[in-house]
C-alpha cells in the first residue's frame, strides 16, 4: 500500500477550501510556523507540503512574503472555454481511426496516450493469485456457459458496492458485460434506432463516437466547460429544437479533460432529460479513482424514475485485460437483455468468479487506496512538468481524478510539426481532433498519467515542450498568429 505523507493533514483542508472558493485568489495562506503548530508537524514536513500544493498549481510563494492562492487555474479558464453551433453530424470517424488504432504499437519509449493501467501499476500478484484461486474451486464450472446477464452473487456485490457509494442498485436490473464498450453499445440499442440522434460531450472519448457511427446514429455535440463540465444550459436549448433519443457523459473525471462535474450540475442535467423524457446513459469507469476525500456521486443516485443507465468496467481500475463491466438499464431491461443476448452468449466466466472473490474480499479496495495516490502524485508530477517545459500561454487542465489531462498550445503554435515531431519521437499524446467530429480541438490534446513516470519519459516531455517553444516562435517570427 502507498505511504501517506504527514503534510497531508492539512494540505487536504488547503486544497479543499481552495477549489470550494473558501480561500480565493491572491489571499494570503497561514505560515510555515503557524501551520506548524496548529498541527504538531516539523519544519520540513510544512515546507514539503507547501511544495506539494505548489506542485498542483494551487498555490505561489512569494519572497519574504509567504505563500498566497495561485491566479493560474482561474486566470486561463476563459481562454480554452468553446462555444460550438448546434449541429447534427452523422458519425464518420475513419480519421480518429487512424489517429487511435494506428498507435496502439509496443514501444520502448514513453507512452502518453494509453488510457488504461501501466504493467507496473497493475497489481498482477493479487490477480494472478486470485485467479488460481478460482481455478482450484471452481474446476470444470469455468468452462460452462453462464447466465446471459451474469453471474446472480456477482450482480450483487456489485449493487452492494455501489449502495456504499448513495447508488442503490437493483441487481436484477444489471447485466454483466465484456467490458464498458459493449455495455454502451447495448445501453444505446436498447433506447435507440439507426438514423436517431444522440447528444454526446464534446470533446468526447473516442470508443463512444466509434459506437455510436457502428450503429447508425447522428450526433449532436455539447460543450463541456471548465467551470461547470457539460454544458446544461446548451443542451436545453438543444433539446427544444431536436428530436434528442439518449444523452451519453461521463460526469465524473470526464475523458480527456478530467473534469468533475457538481452534484448540482448533475441534478440540472437529470431535470432536463427528464422534461424531455431523454434516456441519459452515464459513464461511471472513473469514479474510484478520485483523488480528493471521497467518491462523487453518479447521476443515477439522484434518479428515482429509472430514466439513468449506467455502466462501468474493471479495465481501468485493475487492469486493461479484465474484460469485465457492467450496466445498471433502469427502466429499460427488457430492451436490453436482448440487446445483450445477440453481442454473445455470456462474459468469461472465469473473470466473473475472480472479481467476485476480489469484490468480496479486502485486495481490491486495498489496490484502489494506493492507486489513487500513485496516479495523484503522477499527476502533480506531470502538471508540474508541463507547465515548466511547455510555452508561457498554454493550458493544462488541473484533474481531480481518473488519469487524463487536457492540454492546449497557444494558437501560433503550427500543431501539424507538433504533432509529427512528437509522433516521430515516440512521444504519444493523443491529437485533440481525435476527441470530436468538428475541428474544434486543433490546439488541444490529451495526456495521459496511468503508467509509471520515468526520467525518460520525463525529458521526453521537456524535448516536446522546447519543440512546441520553437514552432511558437517561428510562427511569431513569420508574422503568422491563426490557427495551422
Amino acid at each position: 500500500m502507498m505511504r501517506s505523507y504527514k503534510y497531508e493533514i492539512f494540505t487536504s483542508v488547503i486544497e479543499g477550501q481552495i477549489r470550494n472558493r473558501i480561500l480565493l485568489k491572491g489571499e494570503r495562506l497561514p505560515s510555515v510556523r503557524e501551520i506548524k503548530s496548529r498541527y504538531q508537524l516539523s519544519t520540513s514536513s510544512v515546507q514539503s507540503g507547501f511544495e506539494y500544493l505548489m506542485m498542483k498549481g494551487l498555490i505561489e510563494s512569494s519572497p519574504r512574503s509567504g505563500y498566497f492562492v495561485s491566479s493560474i487555474e482561474e486566470d486561463r479558464i476563459s481562454q480554452v472555454r468553446t462555444d460550438l453551433i448546434p449541429v447534427v453530424r452523422d458519425a464518420v470517424f475513419a480519421k480518429n481511426v487512424m489517429l487511435t488504432s494506428a498507435r496502439n504499437k509496443p514501444s520502448e519509449s514513453s507512452s502518453f496516450h494509453m488510457a488504461a493501467p501501466g504493467d507496473l501499476l497493475i497489481p498482477q500478484k493479487l490477480i494472478l493469485r486470485t485467479m488460481q484461486e478460482v481455478i482450484r474451486e471452481k474446476g470444470a464450472a469455468l468452462l460452462r456457459y453462464y447466465p446471459s446477464n451474469g453471474l446472480y452473487e456477482l450482480r450483487k456485490q456489485i449493487s452492494i458496492q455501489m449502495a456504499g457509494h448513495g447508488c442503490v442498485f437493483n441487481p436484477d436490473e444489471l447485466i454483466i458485460t465484456d467490458g464498458a464498450l459493449q455495455a454502451l453499445t447495448i445501453a444505446l440499442r436498447a433506447v435507440t434506432d439507426p438514423g436517431d440522434i444522440v447528444a454526446v460531450e464534446s470533446p468526447c472519448v473516442f470508443s463512444v463516437l466509434e459506437a455510436v457511427a457502428n450503429l447508425g446514429l447522428k450526433i449532436i455535440e455539447i460543450p463541456v466547460h471548465y467551470e461547470n463540465g457539460f454544458d446544461t444550459d446548451y443542451f436545453r436549448k438543444v433539446c427544444t429544437s431536436n428530436d434528442i433519443k439518449a444523452v451519453v457523459v461521463t460526469p465524473n473525471f470526464h475523458n480527456p479533460t478530467g473534469i468533475l462535474m457538481s452534484d448540482n450540475a448533475k441534478k440540472e442535467l437529470l431535470a432536463v432529460a427528464s422534461m424531455h423524457q431523454i434516456p441519459i446513459i452515464e459513464n461511471d469507469i472513473y469514479s474510484d479513482l478520485y483523488f480528493g476525500g471521497k467518491r462523487p456521486r453518479c447521476i443515477k443516485s439522484f434518479d428515482d424514475s429509472g430514466l439513468v443507465m449506467t455502466y462501468s468496467s474493471f479495465s481501468k481500475t485493475l487492469a486493461p485485460g479484465i474484460r469485465l463491466g457492467w450496466l445498471h438499464t433502469g427502466r429499460f431491461y427488457a430492451r436490453s437483455e436482448r440487446a445483450r443476448f445477440v453481442l454473445g452468449r455470456s462474459v468469461s466466466p472465469i473473470y466473473q468468479e475472480l472479481m467476485l472473490k476480489l469484490l468480496q474480499g479486502t485486495g481490491y479496495e486495498r489496490h484502489l487506496r494506493s492507486f489513487r495516490k500513485q496516479l495523484n502524485r503522477q499527476a502533480i508530477e506531470l502538471l508540474d512538468a508541463l507547465r515548466h517545459y511547455f510555452p508561457k500561454d498554454s493550458y493544462f487542465h488541473n484533474p481531480e481524478g481518473g488519469y487524463s489531462i487536457w492540454g492546449k498550445l497557444p494558437e501560433g503554435t503550427d500543431m501539424k510539426k507538433f504533432f509529427d515531431y512528437c509522433d516521430k519521437n515516440r512521444i504519444l499524446f493523443t491529437p485533440g481532433n481525435t476527441f470530436s467530429l468538428t475541428d474544434e480541438y486543433s490546439h488541444h490534446f490529451r495526456i495521459v498519467f496511468a503508467d509509471r513516470i520515468t526520467s525518460e519519459s520525463l525529458a521526453l516531455l521537456e524535448n516536446a515542450g522546447k519543440k512546441a517553444k520553437e514552432l511558437l516562435e517561428e510562427r511569431k517570427r513569420e508574422g503568422g498568429s491563426g490557427k495551422s
